[in-house]
């Protein structure tokens, strides 16, 4: 696989771009924006892509950092200007009839990823959501293995903790109050 391939190959990778820089970004209308710029960012750079490279990877890479770079444009732009309201988001019924339950519990789980801090956030849409292994996660973020494992792990510990009840007690914790001392 060469640079002078990828034209022939972005068509396929759009749906998995475009679900990606949706979960990212929060709002359908950046999504767009930033998969058309990662694209065009792509397709003038097809000759750094490495044989060696999945070509996948290097996109989300690309959508990664167009993201950043955008987040970074907002920072520069929100201290003249009105802040980005999160209240603004749509959220889209699940057509497959999901009972109300399952709703809740689905929006919960979204919310709670959306609370993440950003890097633990992206690794967690990438491995658990796209499905990429660590190595290829890493590639995409030009992290080390570690990062990505270290990063996933905090993540799912910060779900799991949001998720956690009172009686629940921390793996190979014992607890009894009425033990004596």
């Amino acid at each position: 696989m060469t640079g002078a391939d990828l034209p022939s190959m972005l068509p396929e990778m759009l749906p998995r771009l475009w679900a990606f820089a949706l979960r990212i970004a929060g709002d359908q209308h950046d999504a767009e924006d930033l998969v058309q710029r990662a694209c065009v960012r792509a397709l003038e750079r097809a000759h750094q892509l490495q044989p060696d490279t999945a070509p996948l990877s290097w996109m989300f890479s690309i959508v990664h950092t167009t993201w950043i770079n955008e987040l970074r444009a907002r920072s520069v732009r929100k201290r003249s200007s009105m802040e980005w309201d999160d209240d603004f988001l749509e959220n889209i019924a699940d057509p497959s009839g999901q009972t109300p339950e399952t709703q809740a519990m689905n929006a919960q789980i979204i919310d709670a990823v959306a609370r993440l801090p950003e890097a633990q956030r992206v690794v967690m849409l990438l491995v658990a959501v796209e499905g990429l292994s660590y190595q290829e996660a890493a590639d995409a973020l030009e992290v080390p293995i570690g990062t990505v494992m270290s990063r996933l792990s905090r993540a799912r510990q910060a779900i799991g903790a949001q998720f956690a009840t009172r009686d629940d007690v921390p793996r190979g914790a014992t607890q009894r109050k009425d033990s004596i001392a």
